[in-house]
């Protein structure tokens, strides 16, 4: 749970951006979005291989940009 603590005559505004940033540092809004939906074991899978592929991906990309330096 996050709790966000506001000071005497600390503006609303600046209290929110606190708390936005707190929920975007612990991941919440992305742990809410990958449950909203169930996902079998296979799914699972998929999406885990799926992104395994993109990391290999990028890493190869930033090896050849390197490269070419």
């Amino acid at each position: 749970m996050i709790i966000v603590k506001i000071r005497n005559g600390e503006p609303f505004e600046k209290a929110m951006r606190k708390f936005k940033r707190r929920v975007e540092t612990e991941g919440i809004m992305k742990e809410l979005k990958k449950r909203k939906f169930h996902m079998t074991k296979s799914q699972k899978k998929r999406e885990k291989r799926k992104l395994a592929a993109k990391r290999r991906r990028k890493l190869a990309q930033r090896e050849l940009k390197f490269k070419k330096q």
